[in-house]
Order: C-alpha cells, then structure tokens, then sequence
C-alpha cells in the first residue's frame, strides 16, 4: 500500500502534537515540585509539592500535610485534612497559579532558599 505525502504529513503532524501535548503535563509534573510562597499575601503562606504525591500548606504558623495529583490536563487536585479541593494549574520555573472552579487564582512564587 502506498501512501501520498499528504497522508505522512499528517501522520507526522498528529504524531507531534500528541508528543508536544504529554510533554506539556509531564513538565507541569516536574515544575510544580518545590517550594511556593503566596504573593503579596498580608503573612507569609507556602505550599510545597514532593515527588511523592505528598504537599504541605503552611498558613498563619500551622502546616497541614496531604497528597496532591496533577493530571495529564494540568488540573489539581489536592487532600488535607479530610477536605479536597481542585484547581487549574499554570506553571513556569519560577510562577505557580492555581485557579478554582469559581475562577478565583492564587499566585505563587517559587521560593528560594
């Protein structure tokens, strides 16, 4: 069977979309771990993310321990306390945004020690 180079390109073109679009997630996985403080919060809030699954919260001097999952579509989902919550997730090297269903966005800044 013979195919025209329309129909390769195409293959190639699919192809690299689908590779560039797992990628993506998969740097999201990578960039969200680390240490984060909250932006121009009145006190000093934080949020770390291990690459075991496993975050911390640390709020008015109290730190909370859950798990977090980041799935293939940058989307957040997060367990403390008997509480979960999800968020959509925009990340670089140095900025974290969450946003919520109701479209409120916390920004972070990725700490540095």
């Amino acid at each position: 069977m013979d195919i025209d180079i329309n129909s390769k390109l195409s293959i190639v073109l699919a192809t690299s979309v689908a590779l560039f679009l797992s990628a993506c997630g998969a740097a999201s996985h990578s960039l969200i771990l680390g240490k984060w403080e909250v932006e121009n919060a009145p006190m000093k809030m934080t949020a770390e993310f291990r690459p075991d699954g496993m975050a911390k919260i640390t709020i008015f001097g109290q730190t909370l321990q859950g798990k977090y999952k980041l799935s293939d579509d940058d989307e957040l989902e997060w367990s403390m306390n008997g509480m979960s919550t999800r968020g959509k997730v925009n990340v670089t090297a140095t900025e974290l945004e969450i946003t919520d269903s109701e479209n409120r966005t916390i920004k972070y800044r990725r700490e540095v020690n």
